[in-house]
């Protein structure tokens, strides 16, 4: 399973308004272990960032001046997301960004190339319904530093969320999880499950007594249906006596 953690930084909040994306930071998991393949780009968007978004990413006009343009790297961002899931917090936003960007280049959608498209704020609230789901709050729920997170950024963040996807999915693996070979703490990009040594559990026999009374339990259920059970076919005669001979 191929999935990619995307996020972007704007010069805006809609690009119905003009605003256009200054930066695209993706973060590939392959069954859900994190491989070190990314993508990450600046664009020159040809435009200021309004000063609430540029105080977000602090991506200046001046710095994005010699960075390619959305179109110059095309290409590389629709093979790297071909037929992966991408995983977007708050994907309404961000997709419909890069979708305005592709229509000024004559491109279809994300949904064209992506298998899918997985909002990881919507499973966050999910789970946690009534509070809050940002990735600061979800960093500080899962235990996941971010505190050197001083100014947004599209990689950085990328690689926040797909630590906090991982913890957030995890489910029952939490219960065999955190501790790899050497005794240490897993890390998110190499998690590694704990062998379990079953030798040390204790087997418990049932009692003759408890096998007798799981006998008379047994035939009361077969007499209920007119002798119609298929496990009367089975003797358990020889595990009684077995039982028994232990007792004894």
């Amino acid at each position: 399973m191929r999935q990619i953690i995307l996020d972007t930084e704007t010069t805006g909040l809609e690009p119905a308004q003009g605003h256009r994306i200054v930066e695209i930071g993706c973060l590939e998991i392959v069954n859900r272990m994190v491989t070190g393949n990314t993508m990450h780009v600046y664009l020159n968007p040809d435009r200021d960032s309004d000063p609430e978004a540029l105080a977000v990413h602090g991506l200046t006009t001046e710095f994005l001046a010699d960075k390619p343009r959305f179109q110059d790297v095309a290409d590389e961002l629709c093979r790297f997301l071909d037929g992966a899931e991408v995983i977007i917090h708050n994907a309404a936003f961000d997709t419909k960004f890069i979708n305005a960007e592709l229509a000024r280049i004559g491109r279809g959608p994300m949904h064209e190339f992506c298998a899918t498209i997985t909002d990881s704020l919507m499973h966050a609230r999910e789970l946690h319904p009534g509070k809050r789901n940002s990735l600061d709050a979800l960093c500080e729920r899962y235990g996941i530093s971010n505190a050197h997170r001083t100014l947004h950024g599209a990689l950085l963040d990328a690689r926040l969320l797909g630590e906090v996807w991982l913890a957030m999915t995890r489910g029952q693996d939490a219960l065999l999880i955190d501790m790899d070979e050497s005794g240490g703490k897993g890390q998110a990009e190499g998690i590694v499950l704990a062998r379990f040594d079953a030798s040390g559990l204790p087997v418990i026999r049932a009692s003759a007594e408890e096998l007798a009374e799981h006998e008379a339990y047994l035939a009361a259920l077969d007499k209920s249906v007119g002798g119609a059970c298929l496990w009367r076919q089975w003797d358990p005669a020889p595990v009684v006596e077995e039982a028994q001979a232990q007792a004894a």
